[in-house]
């Protein structure tokens, strides 16, 4: 209207007369207001037509959530150590007077590996001896004059004690002198040495640690009680360690702790290693093993159904009876080729959009289009 007004000014401006201007300008007015009203009418056209486009269902592949495979592969990381390795130490306290390996050193079954200063254990040992001695002439002598009447049964029974006590004190002393050394076990690695010559050490105490070779290598992998109860003596197993070879290496499980460690409540599976001049204990490795799934089983989904990935979590797009779509947070577990394991948010049966969610907002009306079976 403002510019009809402006229009009418103009006319009037250049002296144009005036019933000419009220004549036009009706006429203008009249080719304005068809004009405003066709594109009125385009308009609500058009709204009707993109309201008609909103409501009418939206194509969308679907599928049903399912478990996971019957199996499943567990991957953990371990330790290469000595199928035998054991703690050696002293049975008596003393002085250490000789260390004749250090670590790594390969040893042979019987050898002396470490010895104390038996000037003390030898002393004792005499001394047992010579009580022994004492107490046996003592008891012949009391029995002597039990039976001509002089002592008492009594006293011949106190001396027969002395004498078995004297003999355990000697039996004692020997074992002593015996253990004052340290001796292989068998054919092996002295894996640590704790003690050096002239040290004092404790009764019991671990000075080294002894490998086995002749039983083996295992790779130690600590698992959690759910995992160790579907691990079996004798499942085979893929076992990569890096610094022996690069590609896998067949191993065997071997044995399986009975109970869990007190302190982190995992039970540890060994896996046989074939024999390799390249293993060291302490390498580390990780193992790839096929076991039955859980009670718990994980539901399987088109990887292609997942969006919105954070942190090991996930959407998807869920239909519900009416087939509308809502968001759902899920868990995401292992990936295994086209499809995805949903560790929570998902239950058997689900319906879910599996392709073109990134054209869908939550609550848009679809029609499922099932993939032929």
């Amino acid at each position: 209207m403002q510019f009809l007004l402006d229009h009418e000014r103009g006319l009037g401006n250049k002296g144009a007369p005036k019933g000419c201007c009220l004549l036009e300008m009706v006429g203008f007015r009249r080719e304005y207001l068809a004009l405003f009203g066709a594109l009125l009418l385009m308009a609500c056209a058009a709204q009707k037509e993109e309201e008609v486009k909103q409501t009418d269902p939206i194509p969308a592949a679907v599928s049903a959530a399912s478990p996971a495979a019957e199996t499943e592969i567990i991957t953990s990381a371990g330790t290469v150590r000595l199928r035998r390795e054991t703690e050696l130490g002293f049975t008596t306290a003393g002085q250490v007077a000789s260390v004749r390996y250090d670590e790594g050193d390969r040893v042979r079954k019987g050898a002396v590996l470490a010895a104390l200063d038996t000037s003390t254990v030898s002393a004792d040992l005499e001394a047992a001896r010579a009580e022994q001695d004492r107490a046996e002439a003592q008891h012949e002598r009391m029995t002597s004059l039990f039976a001509d009447g002089w002592v008492t049964r009594a006293q011949l029974e106190q001396s027969e004690a002395a004498m078995r006590a004297s003999r355990a004190s000697v039996q004692a002393s020997r074992f002593a002198s015996n253990t004052s050394r340290i001796i292989a076990p068998g054919n092996g690695i002295l894996l640590t040495r704790n003690i050096d010559a002239g040290q004092i050490v404790a009764a019991g105490q671990t000075v080294m640690i002894f490998g086995e070779t002749g039983k083996g290598f295992l790779l130690r992998v600590p698992m959690t009680d759910d995992v160790a109860a579907r691990v079996r003596v004798g499942m085979p197993a893929q076992v990569t360690i890096p610094a022996v070879q690069e590609s896998p290496i067949d191993a065997v499980v071997a044995e399986k702790d009975g109970r869990a460690d007190p302190r982190t409540g995992t039970f540890d599976v060994g896996f046989l290693l074939p024999a390799s001049d390249r293993l060291r204990s302490g390498q580390l490795g990780s193992v790839d093993i096929q076991v039955a799934r859980g009670a718990n089983s994980a539901i399987s989904i088109p990887s292609t159904a997942i969006f919105g990935i954070r942190s090991g979590e996930g959407l998807v797009f869920a239909v519900d009876k009416e087939n509308r779509v809502k968001q759902r947070a899920v868990v995401i577990g292992s990936l295994h080729d086209d499809r995805i394991e949903i560790a929570s948010g998902l239950k058997e049966g689900d319906l879910i959009v599996t392709r073109g969610v990134e054209d869908l907002r939550d609550g848009d009306l679809i029609k499922p289009i099932r993939a032929a079976q």
